[in-house]
């Protein structure tokens, strides 16, 4: 694969196993409470670790994404805010 453009190198794709999910949110929100149903059960069918943090812990978090919570991030990477579908981040993480 030397010398081959990036554009059509292929990376292995990782396993639900070795993705990380997280959920941003703040407690006493009602739409946190329901991505955080859905991601613990999604999470838990394939085996992917997850975190949540609390939004109004964090400054940073809270500067860049307070009107978008929850916020799922997979890998670091932003993923779905406000509701989380259950078919689409199994897809995202390969299930």
């Amino acid at each position: 694969m030397k010398g081959m453009s990036p554009l059509l190198r292929r990376t292995p794709r990782k396993k639900p196993a070795e993705r990380t999910v997280t959920l941003i949110g703040k407690p006493d929100c009602h739409l946190c409470e329901d991505a955080e149903a859905v991601i613990e059960e999604v999470c838990g069918e394939l085996g992917t670790p997850w975190e949540k943090k609390d939004i109004t812990q964090d400054e940073e978090l809270y500067r860049a994404y307070w009107e978008q919570i929850p916020v799922v991030l997979i890998d670091g990477e932003q993923h779905d805010f406000w509701r989380v579908n259950p078919k689409r981040l199994r897809t995202a993480l390969g299930g």
